[in-house]
């Protein structure tokens, strides 16, 4: 078939042959309730408007059937969405070879390389985790100098900034001085490849989901510049990671002056062809999305939240204030920053990264079955239905209100009581649970969540300090912009910042 336009009838084709094999084996299920229309034609009307309109039908979903299971239809399969905490466990505890999380993400995030021997995950976990006491010194000046260079502010001036690359910006440098020390963490080649692969990351994301799976390893290259970041990224650490491994082959792994980083981390677990340039610098790219997505993503939100609820900086301010001056700037010190806690944890309840979250894939070749008796066959897709969850009130007294000291609140009641039943640290910024699920719950819960809580506290805690805000228009919050199954706060929004005075 030399004739293109004979490749894409053909590849019209199958796709539509494989729409009528998924719509004849989804006639198992069929006993699952349908968010919208379960009709064939109908269900494709449904699955454009999950495009634009994914939250609606989610809560819809969810209000229908607050304890179970209903069925989403996307453009080329259905997507299964649980709720209540008896389900939700059910998700959190299944194992990887029976849900996948990784199957769930791989061809949207990660990649099949990442997703089969994610490796760094675990150093993220463990070693990251281990070492944040010791490391955070450098966090805290990086965090001190990244503001002043990113944000240039003069005399006692307003100055609007647009949030989310502000953020963006600061946070690669923060992360970075964990991940490949200085200078590179500085170096403005590397962080912008960082932060571009990010928002490639997310928008092809996006972008590949409206293909069958079948064309998505043809048309991923066309809608994602993934490579040229990869090239990048390699061309940069290629000479740093050549130099680290030969190191530890001259001297043995743990050299002299081995610098205490991400990159050593990784190669206390890195085997055969993982100890490679390449494949290290791609476990540091990826590694590098998925901090600075979701931190930028989460502190965008926080500063907005701080503008429209201004009432908040001056607590804030006196905590971190009285902290400092008795303890210093810690790790340990973050932890008795109760309200600066709270704030951004009530932050991430109301804002989190789309409607539905915890996506797994159906991988045991028997199904799934779920402790209602319903059964997901191989290859399914389910998901939890998360912001319903963070806006239900019988979870959340006032759920749809902002709250920032709402856990703060529940902390010091619950230490009043002295009731050992209670486990204060549920509300915690860092726990989850199955009413709070912006870092995931069970054996999948976000591994990197003690470095993102500790990242964006800190910066916080230095913002309330040392900064005035106020919004762009007074008490108005931007509006998320959404795109199927990710929701993200607006892009091109200002917020105006000074000095403090």
């Amino acid at each position: 078939m030399d004739d293109p336009k004979l490749l894409i009838y053909a590849a019209l084709g199958l796709a539509a042959l494989a729409t009528a094999r998924k719509a004849l084996y989804d006639q198992k299920l069929a006993a699952i309730p349908v968010a919208g229309s379960s009709g064939f034609l109908a269900s494709y009307r449904d699955a454009l408007k999950f495009i634009l309109h994914a939250p609606e039908l989610i809560q819809q979903g969810y209000d229908q059937y607050p304890d179970g299971i209903f069925r989403v239809a996307r453009l080329w399969h259905w997507d299964y969405i649980v709720c209540g905490p008896k389900l939700v466990n059910d998700v959190g505890g299944a194992p990887e070879d029976v849900l996948s999380f990784s199957g769930g993400v791989e061809e949207l995030t990660m990649g099949r390389a990442l997703a089969e021997n994610p490796y760094h995950q675990h150093t993220i976990r463990t070693s990251l985790t281990r070492n944040l006491h010791r490391c955070f010194p450098d966090v805290r000046d990086e965090i001190v100098c990244a503001f002043d260079e990113v944000l240039q502010l003069q005399g006692s001036e307003w100055k609007a900034l647009p949030v989310l690359p502000t953020t963006m910006a600061v946070v690669a440098r923060v992360s970075n001085r964990l991940f490949v020390g200085l200078p590179l963490c500085r170096n403005k080649a590397y962080l912008q490849n960082n932060i571009q692969y990010t928002i490639d990351v997310i928008r092809s994301a996006g972008r590949i989901t409206l293909w069958p799976g079948f064309l998505r390893p043809i048309v991923g290259p066309f809608i994602s510049n993934k490579e040229k970041s990869n090239a990048t990224a390699l061309k940069i650490l290629g000479p740093i990671l050549e130099e680290r491994l030969a190191k530890e082959k001259e001297l043995g792994p743990d050299w002299p002056g081995k610098p205490n980083d991400f990159i050593s981390w990784l190669l206390e677990l890195a085997e055969g062809e993982e100890r490679t340039a390449p494949a290290l610098a791609l476990r540091i790219l990826s590694t590098n999305m998925a901090a600075i997505h979701t931190s930028s993503m989460a502190f965008t939100h926080a500063l907005f939240d701080l503008t429209v609820h201004p009432e908040h900086l001056l607590p804030m301010r006196e905590e971190v204030e009285r902290v400092v001056k008795e303890e210093g700037w810690s790790k340990a010190a973050l932890n008795n920053m109760v309200k600066v806690d709270s704030f951004l944890r009530e932050s991430q309840r109301l804002n989190g990264n789309g409607p539905m979250t915890m996506t797994r894939k159906v991988v045991a070749k028997d199904g799934f079955r779920f402790s209602n008796g319903v059964v997901l066959p191989y290859g399914s897709f389910v998901s939890v239905a998360s912001r319903p969850t963070h806006y239900d009130p019988s979870n959340y007294e006032n759920a749809a209100v902002f709250d920032g000291f709402r856990f703060a609140r529940e902390r010091a009641e619950q230490k009043l009581q002295e009731d050992p039943t209670k486990d204060i640290f549920k509300r915690h910024m860092v726990s989850t649970g199955t009413d709070h699920l912006p870092f995931g719950t069970g054996k999948h819960a976000c591994p990197g969540r003690f470095f993102a809580a500790t990242e964006l506290k800190a910066m916080l805690a230095h913002l309330v300090l040392n900064y005035d805000v106020k919004a762009e228009v007074e008490g108005v919050r931007p509006a998320d912009n959404t795109f199927g199954p990710v929701l993200m706060p607006n892009s091109t929004a200002q917020v105006r910042i000074r000095k403090r005075q």
